[in-house]
């Protein structure tokens, strides 16, 4: 999609900057980043390859649904799953699911010798998608590889945003040294997350449970023990936090605002709001202009 997607993030490395830098050569960087970015709920999202990649491909599903077809086979990918496609001349292509298009998180990264690279970790055109625990450790260092890579191509910043990717994959591949979490934390953030992907959505509690096979009153129980709140107290905050975020454009209508996190009826949206924030919508929308 060539106009890109709202909120999305991406980096590309000029393809000089290693070489002219020297780093390539460098023990520190025998691979190397290329590419970074993040596409939250990736509408149209495609990319066909002919030719393959000269790079290894990374992407993290967080929430939706895409697939990618290598050697034409076809995998399809979900949320909390992950897959690398490793360098290859093999035609290749991937893209969101038409319906529930993806959000993801994704890295390129090349090196000297990513045969070897990729045969050492067993990293194979021919692996299927994998699944893992919400990776929260994996999506702060890529936030530190992001920030890293935003201040610049100085060789401080390269050596440091390609130390981190080691830190990065290593959370993927070997998810048990990372995650010493109880499946129902793991299933609490999962589900924090994928209400924050949803947050225009109206959804009720029987959806969350669904997820996992569970009855609304055990997840509730599990995800109340967790949080503190309710299921729907905790989506219905997440929702009104947009909202105020929203409500600092004072070009936006607070109908439209509504809608965008749900509800029709802005006169329900607003009793909500100040039942929750303690004042209306126009009032907060007045108290913070200009901050």
């Amino acid at each position: 999609m060539r106009d890109g997607f709202e909120g999305q993030r991406q980096i590309s490395l000029p393809g000089t900057i290693f070489k002219n830098s020297g780093l390539i050569n460098g023990i520190l960087n025998q691979i190397f980043i290329t590419h970074i970015g993040y596409f939250p709920k990736a509408t149209h999202h495609f990319r066909e390859r002919r030719k393959g990649c000269t790079d290894n491909i990374f992407i993290y599903c967080l929430s939706g649904k895409g697939w990618y077809i290598v050697d034409k086979k076809k995998y399809e990918v979900g949320p909390n799953q992950f897959f690398q496609i490793p360098a290859t001349k093999q035609y290749l292509k991937y893209g969101a699911d038409d319906e529930q298009p993806w959000t993801i998180f994704w890295v390129h990264y090349s090196g000297n010798d990513m045969d070897t690279f990729n045969k050492q970790i067993n990293i194979s055109i021919y692996d299927e998608p994998k699944n893992i625990p919400y990776n929260e450790k994996g999506l702060g260092i890529w936030e530190e590889i992001y920030k890293s890579l935003e201040m610049g191509y100085s060789k401080d910043n390269l050596n440091n945003a390609n130390m981190c990717l080691y830190h990065f994959l290593s959370t993927f591949l070997y998810p048990d040294r990372h995650f010493p979490v109880s499946e129902d934390k793991d299933m609490v953030r999962e589900t924090i997350v994928f209400m924050r992907d949803s947050i225009n959505d109206r959804l009720a509690v029987a959806d969350f449970a669904s997820r996992y096979q569970l009855s609304m009153s055990h997840f509730s129980s599990l995800f109340r023990k967790a949080t503190g709140m309710s299921p729907m107290e905790y989506f219905i905050q997440l929702k009104i936090q947009w909202a105020c975020q929203l409500l600092f454009n004072s070009k936006v209508k607070i109908k439209d605002i509504a809608r965008d996190i749900g509800y029709d009826d802005p006169y329900y949206f607003s009793r909500l709001f100040k039942k929750m924030m303690g004042i209306s919508p126009e009032r907060y929308r007045i108290m913070n202009q200009g901050c």
